[in-house]
């Protein structure tokens, strides 16, 4: 079963309403959630880079190099 979603405006209002306690472990629990979040998403990118690697689709070279290769295409 879903849960309905509440517009922005109407979660901070509920939030508003708590005790600064409350509102602080909100704050705890979001950050953690986003962080994972967040890791979540680099670990992804990291998994993706190093198929990339492994399949040869990765270009090695200094910056200039690298750079030029760009400017010619």
């Amino acid at each position: 079963m879903t849960m309905p979603v509440l517009p922005l405006n109407q979660v901070l209002q509920h939030i508003a309403a708590l005790s600064v306690e409350d509102q602080t472990v909100i704050v705890q629990i979001v950050l953690k959630r986003l962080h994972e979040s967040k890791r979540y998403q680099l670990l992804e990118r990291i998994r993706e880079a190093e198929d990339n690697y492994q399949a040869g689709r990765v270009t090695v070279g200094t910056v200039a190099q690298l750079m030029g290769q760009v400017q010619d295409d």
